[in-house]
């Protein structure tokens, strides 16, 4: 139980830390690799054809976009 608790307050610290490192630098984490965008790719799908459910998203952002006051 001691092992637990002693993990359990590390992590907690540890998250402390990262809250507060982000409240003070407004930075986001970020991984070292870059992305799929290091490997080429513009998007996680890289299909020529989207799936039914990325057409309505697409459409409703476009909708969203023509209603939007500028």
């Amino acid at each position: 139980m001691q092992t637990f608790l002693l993990v359990l307050a590390l992590f907690l610290i540890v998250v402390l830390i990262m809250a507060v490192g982000y409240i003070v630098q407004r930075k986001t984490i970020s991984g070292s690799c870059g992305g799929i965008s290091s490997l080429g790719m513009d998007k996680a799908c890289d299909c020529d054809d989207p799936c039914d459910k990325k057409k309505a998203r697409m459409a409703k952002e476009q909708q969203w976009k023509e209603n939007q006051i500028h």
